[in-house]
């Protein structure tokens, strides 16, 4: 007996083309306004900041000449492959799950748009206190932050049938 996509997880998979849309949205706008190293102040601790992060995580291998432009597209890929299947395999119902999937798999897609068109993944939201700088991040990278937060918050959370044997 076969699922219907309406009954998986895959019935969130519309919130990833959401965060899609947003992610490159911003990126386009920020590409469209901005030079390179241009910085924008928005309120106190928050700028936009137009940076090429070359790299991962904290232009983690961003000076490797090129190689890790591959390795993060292809890591993108099996995390987006794999997090469909598990939305597949899952209930619609698992909201938390498949909001949670769905950010991330949104997020994923958004970078790795950027890695393969450009080359590197446009950031420019930059947090400060005083003189120092959190790394500069995008849209991306904070949904798939969040969603990955998500999942963590929902192996915390106590299951419904879980929770009844265990008062019974």
């Amino acid at each position: 007996m076969s699922k219907s996509i309406c009954s998986t997880g895959l019935r969130w998979l519309w919130l990833a083309v959401v965060v899609i849309i947003v992610d490159l949205g911003s990126k386009f706008l920020i590409m469209g306004n901005f030079q390179l190293g241009e910085s924008m102040p928005l309120i106190p601790y928050l700028n936009l900041f137009y940076a090429q992060n070359h790299g991962a995580a904290f232009s983690f291998l961003a000076d490797k000449g090129g190689w890790q432009r591959w390795f993060f597209a292809l890591i993108a890929l099996v995390i987006v492959v794999a997090l469909v299947v598990l939305m597949y395999r899952g209930n619609a119902k698992q909201k938390l799950n498949n909001i949670a999937f769905a950010m991330i798999i949104g997020g994923a897609l958004g970078n790795l748009f950027d890695r393969l068109y450009h080359g590197f993944v446009v950031d420019f939201i930059d947090f400060y206190v005083g003189s120092w700088h959190f790394a500069t991040f995008n849209l991306a990278d904070s949904f798939i932050c969040v969603g990955a937060a998500m999942v963590v918050l929902e192996g915390f959370l106590a299951k419904p049938n879980e929770a009844t044997k265990s008062k019974g």
